[in-house]
C-alpha cells in the first residue's frame, strides 16, 4: 500500500476543509507501519485539520497467527500504535477475523485477541467471519488438511470468548457483517452480559444463525 507523506496528507485535508465544507467527517486506513512514520505531533497536526478516524486491521493478538498471515507487526507493537491514535485524539476503529487461528489455535487466537483489543481500547471493533480464497496460500492449506476452517458454531464460540476477554470503556462491537452467523451489535461494557447470554442461546440451539 502506498504511504503519504505528511505533507501530502495535509494538503489533502486542506483541500477537504476549504471545498468540501459540507463533508463532517475524514477517517483513513492504516496499518502498523505507516503509523509508526507518524510522529506524535504530525497525528495532532491531521487531527486539527480534520481526520477524525482510522481504520486498522488487527486481524488477531495472537502472534503466531500474525506470523503465520505475515501481518508484518506484532500484538505489542499494533497496541502502541492504536494508543498512539488515541493519544492524538484519532477514533480507532479496529478490524478482527473470526477463525483465523483454526481449530487447534482457536482458543488462543479468541483470548489473544481480547487482550489486544483491551489495551488498544479501540472506538469500534469489527468481527468478520474468515473466508478462504481459492489461490490463496491459506485455502491451498486447507485444501492439504493443513488448515481447518472452524464451522458456525465454533465461530460463534470463538466470538463470545473473544467478547469476554475484551473489556473496553466504551466501545461499540459489531458483528454484522455478511459473513456473521449471528448479527451482534454491542456497546462494551454496557451490553457484554446480554450479548454473551445471546451467543449462549444461539449455541443452544434457541436462536437460528442465519444460513451458510
Amino acid at each position: 500500500a502506498m504511504i503519504l507523506p505528511q505533507p501530502q496528507l495535509v494538503d489533502i485535508l486542506e483541500r477537504v476543509r476549504d471545498r468540501l465544507p459540507w463533508v463532517t467527517r475524514v477517517a483513513t486506513y492504516a496499518n502498523a507501519k505507516s503509523l509508526a512514520r507518524k510522529s506524535d505531533d504530525e497525528l495532532k497536526v491531521l487531527r486539527g485539520l480534520g481526520l477524525g478516524g482510522v481504520y486498522m486491521g488487527l486481524e488477531s493478538g495472537d502472534d503466531k497467527v500474525l506470523k503465520a498471515i505475515r501481518k508484518g507487526a506484532t500484538a505489542e507493537k499494533m497496541i502502541a500504535m492504536g494508543q498512539k491514535l488515541k493519544a492524538a485524539g484519532i477514533k480507532v476503529s479496529v478490524t478482527v477475523l473470526l477463525g483465523l487461528g483454526g481449530r487447534e489455535g482457536s482458543l488462543d487466537h479468541a483470548r489473544e485477541t481480547g487482550r489486544v483489543l483491551t489495551a488498544m481500547d479501540p472506538d469500534f471493533v469489527g468481527a468478520l467471519s474468515l473466508m478462504l480464497i481459492p489461490g490463496t496460500e491459506l485455502h491451498d492449506q486447507y485444501e492439504a488438511g493443513a488448515f481447518f476452517l472452524l464451522g458456525p458454531e465454533e465461530m460463534l464460540t470463538e466470538l463470545g470468548g473473544m467478547i469476554a476477554a475484551t473489556t473496553l470503556t466504551d466501545g461499540l462491537f459489531h458483528a454484522n457483517h455478511a459473513s456473521n452467523y449471528l448479527p451482534i451489535r454491542a456497546r462494551l461494557p454496557r451490553d457484554k452480559e446480554k450479548t454473551l447470554e445471546l451467543i449462549s442461546q444461539a449455541l443452544k440451539g434457541n436462536i437460528p444463525l442465519k444460513p451458510e
